[in-house]
């Protein structure tokens, strides 16, 4: 009797494991986008590897290129630029439409994995949230800017830094519908809808940038979020401030 309770036991947890691997593969199925070896589709919900994806868009400039075409995307390809540890191949300059959140000054080119994701931001992010927050669109962003030929934090000596490739951004403010302006240096302290909007945007930005770096991060980022896509692998290290 005891061999037919341990026999039926093990039937029962196999018939679970096989639900749940089951149930677990019907859900992926549905979900490609949560999945590393899949390819990424800008017309998908963000998933659990999209940032990842897109980071790696950084060695295949004519893939990110054409996934920006089939989003629909307004844009134009930059010539390459810079040289030596300061060059870029792949920057991109996007160009506002009539629904698009226009970058301001509106001449900079990031690379292209930098653009792909910054309109995922827009798209799945800063708009629902400014619509939460706020009650209308984002009509701008402005920033300081994606190439600078320099290395982290501007030091002699070290690593460069992503903005060295135009694979960094760094966004300063928003600028709404009706002409109200959301900076980060002016609306990030506090507990008003800005420094709301603000916080929301800022963790949405996470899953789709390789790092994010805010006020909570240190002085240098008071007033600025940094935005990058550093390529470090399918399983890299993530920051997220």
């Amino acid at each position: 009797m005891r061999r037919i309770h341990v026999i039926a036991r093990r039937i029962v947890a196999l018939a679970i494991i096989l639900s749940l691997l089951f149930g677990g593969y019907a859900y992926l199925r549905k979900r490609p986008q949560d999945l590393p070896w899949t390819q990424i589709d800008l017309a998908q919900p963000v998933g659990l590897f999209t940032g990842r994806k897109l980071a790696a868009l950084g060695q295949s400039p004519d893939q990110c290129r054409a996934l920006l075409d089939r989003a629909g995307v307004a844009y134009v390809a930059l010539p390459p630029g810079g040289s030596g540890q300061c060059r870029y191949d792949d920057a991109v300059r996007l160009e506002g439409g009539e629904d698009a959140i226009r970058l301001s000054p509106a001449s900079v080119g990031p690379s292209c994995p930098v653009a792909a994701a910054l309109k995922l931001w827009e798209w799945h992010v800063v708009q629902p949230a400014a619509q939460r927050h706020f009650g209308q669109a984002v009509r701008s962003m402005s920033h300081f800017g994606s190439f600078s030929c320099r290395r982290i934090y501007g030091r002699s000596e070290g690593d460069f830094s992503e903005h060295a490739t135009a694979d960094a951004i760094d966004i300063a403010g928003f600028t709404l519908e009706d002409g109200r302006r959301v900076t980060v240096v002016g609306g990030w302290k506090g507990e008003g809808k800005d420094a709301a909007f603000l916080r929301e945007v800022r963790d949405g930005a996470c899953p789709l940038f390789s790092t994010v770096l805010s006020p909570d991060y240190n002085a240098a980022h008071r007033d600025h979020f940094h935005l990058d896509q550093a390529d470090r692998g399918a399983f890299g290290w993530r920051a997220c401030r």
